[in-house]
């Protein structure tokens, strides 16, 4: 597997990346495995700041040349922030997911300790890698 899983992140099954931030605040983005599969992304469909949002709830998309796909909360909480130069460049999130790639911001009071280390998000991405019928960001559908 050659994406970049770093260690002081956490992770969910559907392939977002969660950082806790000093403030308070997450950061959520999709990981590089995501983007990589997705390919070259043209559109990114942002969250309102704001909204209320539940823990694997559709709350943003990703669109790429071949594929869009629903990127989901991690966590309950509201939208603080989100990343507004996605809107004219969706292709940050290829060129660097974990940094200027990220796609909100979150208020919560849920801890991530639930949420996917680095070692078991490699395990869910590499049995993504090699099953060709999962239905996640891994294998998106195909947009006519």
């Amino acid at each position: 597997m050659s994406s970049m899983i770093p260690a002081e992140l956490r992770y969910t099954e559907s392939h977002e990346w969660v950082r806790a931030n000093d403030d308070g605040t997450i950061t959520v983005g999709i990981t590089d495995h995501a983007q990589h599969l997705l390919g070259d992304l043209v559109f990114v469909e942002i969250p309102e700041t704001g909204r209320a949002v539940a823990a694997a709830e559709s709350c943003a998309v990703v669109e790429s040349v071949k594929a869009a796909s629903d990127v989901y909360s991690p966590l309950d909480g509201i939208v603080v922030e989100v990343n507004e130069a996605l809107a004219d460049s969706p292709e940050l999130i290829n060129q660097d997911p974990y940094g200027e790639g990220w796609i909100f911001r979150l208020k919560t009071a849920a801890v991530l300790d639930g949420l996917l280390d680095a070692r078991a998000y490699e395990t869910i991405a590499i049995a993504d890698d090699e099953d060709e019928d999962a239905s996640s960001l891994a294998n998106p559908k195909l947009v006519d």
